[in-house]
């Protein structure tokens, strides 16, 4: 994990006020070559250093716990080093102005994904990304400069893995003038519009930022330290104690603004955020296979990154529930009935006068005592699992009270031994029997009366008999859990105890999550705070989200700042345009996004009674291109579409492999995902295969980001 890097002194560079001329980039290009080959050897000492470290460290002479602490630290700073991947060493310089009085005046600085420095106390090569000198690199404008005079972007051959020779080209934003100059590998000079100058953003065809964020990818998802936009640095930048929820429209980089949110966290409040720990929740785990390299690639390494299911999941969901019963077990008023479930099972009317031997003498509570004991701990609200101590303590606190007054006080083996004595022991099991939650969930799934006692003025009848299983298991260690019993477990596991907390929770998708797996989330963030990814119009479950606020209270974070992403930079017009036709039928208040992105195709095939034909056709002429190609078809149509394509030559792999050039991916996985050229296969299949089959339709049709191509036999839905 990196540290905050304390303010960089750099040495002056000659005045950035003065643009280059245009004869003098060859020169600058090969200067920014030789400084990135100090970087690399710099670079290369820091890994050396730290592996070093890690040897003599152990040889420290300190307590054992303080020794621990020191190698966790070394070897975790090791590690992050050698996990950083392959690759260029900076991506951007800014060259402060003359005359502006601030603390960075006159100096230059490379910005990249971690700090580089020959030795820890001497100025940096490359400053960090997330460094509060960086901000500007993101942010300054021509009307707010901030102090800067020229940003830098440097062009690195694609596949670079960081050889200097393989920095191709450069282009300086001379912020309040009038033209950016850039030269490319090829020496040819590019005059005004290559990037508008002040406001960041791709403006032309030739624009090394606008070919970064179009560039084709195939593997993994890839940080974006290198093109985070203004609105999006804001978010990443947020502080910890802030919770905020990012309505995100496709294209828009919500997941990546979430990932480099964790990663600016983990390096603002290092200390706090590993104390707290760090938490990144996916909606499956192939979504999990593609952001995997995202955090490393950042320098920060450990970080947990798991779906929900895989939190909350005491068993393995071996069985399945009708829609009507899974939507009632997700609904929000089961945290009630859970709840009177629970302490439902506190008995102060079963308390019989408590008798505790004591060699010939025997101490005796009142049942009126041990009632008024259970009725004031109960009031106290604690968890289940607290308030059964709470009572066990008191009790012994009075007998304690009783043999004091009787002949004077009592050492702690004693009070220890009443604690253990069998009567006490049967006593509180009596009052506040000891519970699991397999006990209080299967009791209530199996047993109409106690249902019905526990969901009085909640539900219905007829939700009352949904939940209730056709064939009771033996017991509860032989039950078939469903997903949805596993969010009730979980609810009621909370009931009994606090489930580990997070300092900093990262949800992704979260408009799919159901009131109860909100609740699941929310014990875990009970003292931290959230960052919560997703798009109501993307919502595919039963339960889907239809208002951010209701959610973020469901989350437990009412107040949470709710922010809209709409201006698109990885998904075409084109492909929005069409999109939005799809938008436009759904029950949802979301505007339509729109697109920088003014390249990009979009092509309609028509199957003519041959869809696997057309779909080998299609992939052809995709491969044609440079990039990723991902088919998406209803999930009852993937198997097929995988076996048409091994037929015609064509191998493929499925979402769980994010390096595979060709991906066959059943629709219900596509969220999240993103490919260079899509595939779509029959979308009316997509559209009929579940109840909010066109919000699935309009996340199919949005993971394109260079390419789609529809191949249909049946009348499109957007046309109906």
């Amino acid at each position: 994990m990196t540290a905050p890097e304390p303010a960089p002194q750099h040495a002056t560079c000659p005045d950035p006020r003065q643009a280059p001329a245009p004869q003098d980039l060859g020169a600058a290009l090969l200067l920014e070559r030789a400084h990135h080959d100090a970087c690399r050897a710099a670079f290369t000492a820091m890994v050396e250093g730290a592996d070093l470290q890690v040897v003599t460290g152990e040889d420290v002479s300190a307590s054992g716990a303080d020794a621990e602490v020191l190698g966790y630290r070394l070897r975790s700073n090791a590690k992050a080093l050698h996990e950083l991947p392959e690759g260029p060493l900076f991506f951007g310089r800014l060259d402060f102005a003359h005359g502006t009085g601030g603390e960075h005046e006159g100096l230059a600085q490379h910005i990249g994904r971690l700090r580089i420095s020959e030795h820890p106390a001497a100025p940096p090569l490359v400053v960090d990304w997330r460094a509060p000198v960086s901000r500007a690199f993101y942010q300054a404008s021509a009307r707010d400069p901030q102090g800067v005079a020229v940003r830098r972007r440097f062009g690195w051959a694609p596949g670079s893995r960081g050889d200097s020779a393989d920095l191709t080209g450069l282009e300086d934003e001379h912020l309040g003038a009038e033209a950016s100059v850039g030269q490319d590998g090829g020496g040819g000079e590019r005059g005004a519009g290559a990037v508008a100058p002040g406001d960041g953003l791709p403006a032309g065809d030739g624009g090394i930022l606008a070919r970064e964020i179009e560039r084709p990818r195939v593997g993994p998802m890839r940080d974006i330290a290198a093109t985070i936009q203004p609105e999006q640095d804001d978010l990443v930048r947020g502080g910890l104690a802030e919770s905020v929820c990012v309505q995100g429209a496709p294209g828009t980089g919500k997941t990546a603004v979430g990932l480099h949110r964790a990663a600016y966290l983990l390096y603002t409040h290092p200390r706090r955020v590993q104390r707290g720990g760090l938490l990144i929740l996916g909606p499956n785990r192939a979504f999990l296979s593609y952001i995997a390299e995202v955090l490393p690639a950042l320098g920060e390494t450990g970080v947990r990154q798991s779906t929900l299911h895989d939190e909350i999941g005491r068993h393995g969901a071996t069985g399945t529930d009708p829609d009507h019963t899974a939507a009632v077990k997700h609904d929000p008023r089961m945290a009630e009935v859970l709840r009177r479930a629970v302490y439902g099972r506190v008995a102060a009317g079963r308390a019989e006068d408590l008798f505790v031997p004591e060699g010939s003498y025997r101490w005796r509570v009142g049942s009126r005592a041990l009632a008024e004991i259970v009725t004031d701990v109960l009031a106290e609200a604690p968890p289940y699992e607290t308030g059964r101590e709470r009572v066990r303590s008191r009790i012994v606190r009075r007998v304690q009270e009783l043999a004091e007054r009787r002949s004077g006080p009592r050492p702690a083996a004693w009070t220890r031994r009443v604690e253990r004595a069998r009567p006490v022991s049967a006593c509180v099991e009596a009052v506040w029997p000891k519970l699991r939650p397999e006990e209080v969930v299967a009791g209530l799934l199996t047993d109409a009366e106690a249902l019905a006692r526990a969901a009085e003025g909640l539900l219905d009848p007829d939700e009352q008999r949904a939940l209730l299983w056709p064939r009771p298991p033996r017991s509860p260690k032989s039950a078939r859990w469903s997903a949805a019993d596993l969010v009730l477990l979980d609810e009621v596991a909370g009931l009994l105890a606090h489930p580990r907390g997070y300092g900093h929770v990262v949800v992704d998708e979260a408009q799919d999550l159901s009131p109860m797996e909100c609740r699941a989330v929310a014990r875990r963030v009970r003292f931290g705070s959230l960052t919560v990814l997703g798009d109501l119009a993307q919502g595919t479950t039963a339960w889907a989200a239809s208002s951010w606020r209701v959610q973020m209270s469901h989350l437990g974070k009412p107040d949470a700042t709710i922010v809209p992403l709409t201006m698109g930079f990885r998904v075409p017009a084109a492909v929005l345009a069409l999109a939005g036709r799809v938008l436009d039928r759904l029950d949802v208040d979301v505007p339509r996004a729109g697109s920088l992105r003014r390249d990009g195709e979009l092509r309609v095939r028509r199957a003519h009674g041959d869809l696997s034909g057309a779909v080998v056709a299609a992939v052809r002429d995709a491969l044609a291109h440079e990039g990723s190609v991902g088919v998406i078809a209803a999930d009852p149509q993937a198997a097929a579409v995988r076996e048409a394509l091994t037929a015609a030559g064509l191998p493929s792999c499925g979402p769980d492999d994010p390096a595979a050039r060709v991906t066959v991916v059943p629709a219900t996985l596509a969220k999240g995902l993103e490919y260079d050229h899509v595939v779509a296969v029959e979308p009316a299949a997509v559209a009929e295969a579940e109840q909010r089959g066109l919000n699935r339709l309009y996340v199919v049709l949005t993971r394109a980001v260079t390419r789609l191509e529809i191949v249909h036999d049946r009348p499109l839905p957007w046309e109906r």
